[in-house]
């Protein structure tokens, strides 16, 4: 409950700040906002780490090490690196607040690994279990990241 707390207070501390603010100022701290949450949350799947600080859980070994001749192979067995591009991880801003996450039809691949659950491995293939993998969440860490972006946007 920690992390809810921390949203509590911040938005306690962030509320008579923010009325101040015109609609466009809102918006454009917001998209600032954004921005550096998405980057920490890039930097977090990029380091396969829960947003509670556990690792995740290892993929399976293929059954056959043998790839498709001129295939380039995963090196170090990351998972998600297309995933957790701003192609797909977005931004979604408004001067009422601010959302970061999966849109469209990725989001349903990235709700099976976030909550974990069986999905079909190819579109005609065997489906299988995925185990949790959170990619999203919010940190005390980010929290500090917020707060921090709206004092050097006010005193700007």
């Amino acid at each position: 409950m920690a992390v809810a707390d921390d949203l509590t207070q911040l938005e306690l501390w962030a509320a008579p700040l923010l009325a101040k603010l015109a609609p466009a100022q809102r918006r454009q701290l917001a998209r600032a906002i954004a921005l550096d949450l998405r980057r920490a949350q890039q930097q977090r799947i990029a380091a396969q780490v829960a947003p509670d600080g556990t690792p995740y859980t290892a993929r399976k070994r293929a059954p056959t090490l043998r790839g498709k001749r001129g295939a380039i192979r995963r090196r170090n067995g990351d998972m998600f690196v297309k995933l957790r591009t701003a192609r797909w991880l977005k931004t979604n801003v408004t001067s009422e607040g601010t959302e970061v996450g999966f849109f469209g039809r990725v989001a349903r691949l990235a709700r099976v690994h976030q909550e974990g659950g069986r999905d079909r491995v190819a579109p005609d293939g065997p489906t299988a279990r995925y185990p949790a993998r959170p990619l999203l969440g919010f940190t005390t860490a980010d929290s500090q990241l917020i707060r921090d972006c709206a004092l050097k946007f006010l005193h700007s």
